[in-house]
């Protein structure tokens, strides 16, 4: 088996955050059940659905451009990228086998992180663990993407931002000069990091794949999962920084559903650009 076989993009992350049963209840509860015939499709690559599912009997292929990504096994969601951003799929799902699934439509995701807001948490684990296969994936064939001057990355409008602030009085911003590097590939993490002026860069193996301007936050990643971090953060320009520990950072996720969902949204479309190959 090849080292991308090896690789599995459906299963949820290790994590103490991820609860199976917590995440099954959240879709029966909101959600409604389907049934697929063995060989059918779930959805087909660029439709315009929204629904993500979580699979509880038989197997799913999920393919892109006639090449197999992966198999969805029971207990495992699928999907969700088209709910979270709204966009067209990026692959087709097929039912290997007689299936059945409970699926959530873009409201009845909106409703499950308003009732419970550790299922943002859920959801972000699975997106993270599948950034550092693919990751992985990457380093291996070399095809890190380049970000070659693209657009910056901004999540938070400037009110909301000063609004964080406020809520952390305790931490005042954090400075940095031009070329400082905030934290690197391979160190443990202590904060994420929302920009309040100025640009950073985020590169893997010295390549630029994301510059972060204000409004944009960095380090959510090995915060959540509590792994090292996956890229380097070097101040482009003189920055001005509002570091969130962990504790702060679940609390904001269970306070306000609206940053757990910008902060999938952000997640989401980082593995959008990182799979598409820039």
């Amino acid at each position: 088996m090849s080292d991308e076989q090896d690789l599995d993009f459906t299963r949820p992350a290790k994590s103490e955050i991820y609860d199976a049963a917590l995440a099954r209840r959240c879709f029966e509860v909101l959600g409604s059940m389907q049934s697929i015939a063995q060989g059918q499709p779930f959805f087909t690559a660029g439709e315009a659905s929204e629904r993500m599912y979580l699979l509880l009997e038989g197997e799913v292929s999920l393919i892109r451009e006639r090449k197999l990504l992966d198999v969805v096994k029971p207990g495992e969601v699928f999907g969700e990228m088209a709910a979270i951003t709204r966009q067209p799929r990026s692959a087709t799902a097929i039912a290997r086998s007689a299936c059945r699934a409970v699926y959530l439509d873009a409201r009845q995701f909106q409703q499950a992180i308003q009732r419970t807001p550790e299922f943002a948490l859920m959801l972000m684990s699975i997106l993270i663990n599948r950034l550092r296969l693919t990751d992985a994936l990457a380093r291996m064939t070399r095809s890190i993407p380049d970000w070659k001057g693209g657009r910056e990355s901004h999540l938070f409008d400037a009110q909301t931002v000063r609004d964080f602030a406020a809520a952390l009085p305790e931490r005042p911003p954090l400075r940095v000069l031009a070329e400082h590097v905030i934290f690197a590939e391979g160190d443990s993490a202590v904060f994420m990091y929302i920009v309040l002026s100025g640009r950073v860069a985020i590169s893997i193996r010295s390549k630029v794949v994301e510059m972060v301007g204000p409004g944009g936050v960095f380090g959510e990643m090995a915060l959540v999962d509590q792994s090292a971090r996956a890229a380097t953060a070097k101040a482009e320009t003189a920055c001005s920084l509002l570091a969130i520990n962990r504790s702060d950072f679940l609390a904001l996720v269970r306070g306000k559903p609206a940053f757990g969902v910008s902060l999938l949204q952000a997640l989401a479309e980082r593995l959008r650009y990182m799979t598409s190959g820039g």
